[in-house]
């Protein structure tokens, strides 16, 4: 019987193993996954208590044309009930804690700035509108600023992007592009956030722990501490692995791969050499240990042509790092602040974004509770700056300076609340400093990420955010899954493929709520 090895344990390698029960006719116990880290999840992770504090890197986003994974956890059964898929879990959650955001953006004297205007200037508009018609060829090496003039970087629709999406100026006109392309469905709605899903938890605990659950129940091993260094090629033209390296508690072990067997990498992370601080402590920048996915990525396409280039995305840490924090805190007086201050009630407020902020801070209030585990004494609400290295304007210093205590006395200089001398005192904060977290938004050009299925391979796919799916985007939980589905569809023949990526693009009705908002006054 085939086997199947899984390298990494994200999103992408979790999908592709269900794809493989589910669609594949693979017995659990014939998938391997490897994760080089001591616990499964990669990129969804959340953790903690109220004593420790809890922590999670990011949050992810949703919306209603997700569907490829949609599809999948619509066979997934949520962990707090079982009669229930976590799709359903999801839509049921949105359908009673949707975002409705009042207080999108905020200015310098901590007043909140009217946002249903994009901004936009006559020249703004035509530039937007020539960037999605633009052939994507055409954009080969070109970031954002090559296309737009600096005034477009000022309006609010630019504000509410960036810090919804985590674009910078400097990243690439094609990703660009391909989020205008791919959300200009969400453009009416973009202020208030309501075209905007969550997931009832965090990702780790919402998506994760009942995908695990469900694979390991199946059969799946998932080994952890495991670092994969090698997959050996066949010489002859067809790209066929033959062997896996990998090192586990200080050994190495060669595991030979059968022509019928399947190889699943994930290569490339966006948050290796992620490092955390604490409240009395910064988080502190090392990379001098690059991650398993980053060296198995370079390995492989130091062998063979056609299978990426990851230093494209991985040499450039300036351009790709930004900080996130999450505050743990059993006083409500925050919260109770916030709500008065943004008009919305926690948890269906969406983001909030200090515009004039040298670091561009933005933070959001999570609906309570936002750990499965997490006690009704307890709230936690999170945040993130896209521009780290920049002083801060009440903590004069850099943000990846600052411990979690001086991150939240910066943002509190910027709302203004009296009690902010309280709540820093009663408050846990977890700084996470992530070198790679945009390294997916890079420039680049045609042919730096692999092909899912490169070709003239027979059991190699590439899963994740740095493979290539046409039209989608990455820094999704949708773009991984796809890679995961595309992946497993492709190898083994199958009749059922993913579904086509949505595109907004070539609806009228779409395209004319969209041109209205962008000439809202």
């Amino acid at each position: 019987m085939a086997k199947a090895y899984l390298v990494g344990s994200g999103i992408a390698s979790l999908s592709a193993a269900a794809f493989l029960i589910r669609d594949g006719g693979f017995a659990g116990s014939d998938i391997v996954i490897l994760e080089e880290q001591n616990r499964q999840g990669g990129s969804l992770d959340a953790a903690g208590s109220p004593e420790t504090g809890y922590t999670m890197r990011g949050g992810r986003m949703f919306e209603v044309h997700f569907a490829c994974t949609y599809d999948l956890l619509d066979s997934i059964p949520s962990l707090d009930d079982p009669s229930k898929s976590v799709t359903e879990d999801t839509f049921a959650f949105h359908e009673d804690f949707a975002w409705d955001d009042l207080a999108r953006l905020v200015d310098a004297d901590g007043k909140v700035v009217p946002s249903h205007a994009m901004g936009f200037s006559e020249r703004d508009r035509l530039e937007l509108i020539k960037c999605c018609a633009t052939p994507e060829k055409q954009l080969d090496g070109k970031r954002i600023t090559d296309c737009f003039s600096p005034e477009f970087f000022t309006t609010n629709f630019w504000w509410m992007w960036c810090t919804t999406f985590a674009f910078e100026p400097w990243h690439s006109a094609i990703e660009f592009r391909r989020y205008l392309n791919r959300f200009v469905h969400l453009f009416k709605t973009f202020d208030s956030m309501s075209g905007i899903y969550r997931t009832r938890f965090n990702q780790y605990d919402s998506i994760v722990r009942p995908l695990v659950s469900w694979l390991t129940g199946q059969g799946v091993t998932i080994q952890i501490d495991t670092r994969v260094t090698d997959l050996a090629l066949t010489d002859a033209d067809k790209l066929t692995v033959k062997s896996i390296s990998w090192d586990r508690a200080g050994q190495t072990e060669t595991v030979p791969v059968d022509e019928e067997d399947l190889v699943m990498v994930t290569n490339g992370s966006m948050t290796a050499s992620s490092t955390l601080g604490s409240t009395e402590t910064a988080a502190t920048l090392d990379t001098t240990d690059s991650s398993g996915a980053w060296h198995l990525w370079q390995t492989l396409a130091d062998k063979r042509p056609g299978l990426g280039n990851p230093r494209v995305f991985n040499s450039s840490i300036s351009d790709s790092t930004w900080e996130s924090f999450t505050v743990t805190t059993k006083d409500p007086k925050f919260f109770e602040l916030m709500e008065k201050f943004s008009g919305s009630e926690a948890g269906k407020g969406g983001l909030i974004t200090f515009k004039d902020s040298p670091w561009l801070l933005t933070i959001v209030l999570n609906h309570q509770p936002h750990f499965r585990e997490q006690p009704e004494d307890t709230f936690v609400w999170w945040g993130y700056a896209l521009f780290p290295d920049k002083q801060g304007d009440f903590v004069r210093k850099p943000m990846r300076e600052c411990t979690g205590r001086e991150i939240l006395q910066e943002v509190m200089g910027h709302l203004r609340f009296e009690e902010g001398p309280q709540i820093v005192e009663h408050s846990t904060v977890i700084p996470a400093l992530m070198p790679y977290i945009t390294s997916q938004f890079l420039v680049r050009k045609a042919g730096d990420r692999p092909q899912v299925v490169p070709d003239g391979s027979t059991n190699l796919a590439f899963i994740g955010q740095y493979a290539e799916v046409p039209d989608d985007v990455v820094f999704t939980v949708e773009y991984s899954v796809r890679t995961a589905w595309t992946a497993v569809a492709q190898l083994l023949k199958l009749d059922k493929q993913p579904p086509p990526v949505y595109k907004g693009q070539h609806n009228p009705k779409v395209l004319v709520e969209a041109l209205a908002t962008m000439h809202r006054r």
